[in-house]
């Protein structure tokens, strides 16, 4: 069984999420996801951060410096096509000033929050973006979750 690290960042401005509606993917599929994101490289490995930096401004153009608040909210498990797929979700929102209307991974939508129940998305970035929007967006804490065929689970991940 092989491990597939991978990141995902969602912008914020106001009560609007950005996502990519991702055209061609090998592993989602046309479907909405973060505004960018991919799989950790090996000099990435220890760093998923340094991974959705990378991915953030390769598919959208957008450094560091665009982004309020960056920090890691959800790191989820899978078990896909005997691959243990394991993303790190980020959020951070989009400073006033910095505008994104173009990725070379498809097509880049702002979305009310309350729009994006019915949207395409693979299973545990939409059980990710539930999360968050009932939950997740009315705190800063870390949470692992866990997708499997009845569902997600999501835990509070506290330092013991």
């Amino acid at each position: 069984m092989q491990l597939r690290p991978m990141t995902a960042i969602y912008l914020t401005r106001g009560d609007r999420i950005l996502l990519l509606y991702r055209i061609g993917s090998r592993v989602v599929g046309n479907s909405y996801t973060g505004a960018a994101g991919g799989h950790v490289e090996a000099e990435e490995f220890r760093d998923p951060q340094a991974c959705v930096l990378r991915e953030l401004e390769e598919e959208t153009g957008l450094t560091p410096d665009a982004l309020e608040g960056l920090t890691l909210r959800y790191i989820t498990q899978r078990l896909k096509n005997d691959e243990i797929r394991q993303n790190y979700y980020y959020f951070a929102a989009l400073k006033e000033g910095y505008e994104v209307n173009h990725s070379n991974e498809g097509r880049l939508e702002w979305h009310t929050l309350d729009a994006l129940e019915a949207l395409p998305m693979p299973v545990t970035a939409k059980a990710v973006i539930r999360h968050y929007v009932t939950i997740g967006r009315h705190n800063s804490i870390l949470y692992g979750g866990v997708t499997a065929a009845e569902g997600s689970v999501f835990t509070e991940m506290t330092d013991f």
